[in-house]
């Protein structure tokens, strides 16, 4: 059990039926009344982002979640498989699990898969991953009238946005939070 009071970011909890992990709290102390904690927390199974106030002093169960290095190993068709990186064993994953971060899924790249009680909840990418570029429109020198980035199409089918300067093959870091150009690598 945990009480509201000592909340942290990151902590995961049951609350209605549901495994949430909170990402913001605020303890509030009005002049008037009792106590509260205003709560942004995010549903593990749904990916949904709630607001909810609890009374101060309420208790809630704490939910174990199992994080585990993964690696991503390859796909056919709609099961992606991964390699636990500490025993070597294999899973497979249906895309409706990983959802839109399969645009960011290359061969070898190290995850983290989070499960509760053997479900598994989703997929941590890492911060920033390298990407090869396979398509990309040259460049016009002097044609920057509207802005100076060109679409690129990527090893993973991600399409991002990138200077004029980057050619085909070469290798960007790009952000797997919005899919952004951040540098070359």
């Amino acid at each position: 059990m945990i009480n509201v009071n000592d909340f942290k970011t990151g902590v995961t909890i049951n609350f209605n039926n549901s495994i949430y992990q909170v990402l913001e709290f605020q303890h509030v102390k009005p002049g008037k009344g009792p106590a509260f904690v205003r709560s942004k927390l995010k549903n593990l199974r749904t990916g949904a982002i709630i607001d909810h106030t609890f009374t101060a002093g309420i208790k809630l169960e704490k939910a174990h979640v199992e994080k585990r290095p993964m690696q991503f190993l390859y796909s056919t068709g709609d099961i992606y498989y991964f390699m636990n990186m500490d025993d070597y064993e294999q899973i497979e994953l249906n895309k409706n699990i990983i959802g839109d971060k399969i645009v960011f899924l290359k061969e070898n790249l190290e995850i983290e898969i989070i499960s509760f009680e053997g479900e598994i909840l989703e997929i941590i990418l890492p911060d920033k991953i390298e990407l090869k570029v396979v398509r990309t429109e040259t460049a016009t020198r002097g044609n920057t009238s509207s802005n100076a980035y060109k679409d690129a199409s990527l090893e993973t089918g991600l399409v991002a946005k990138v200077p004029l300067f980057i050619e085909q093959d070469e290798i960007i870091i790009v952000s797997t939070y919005d899919g952004k150009y951040v540098s070359r690598a």
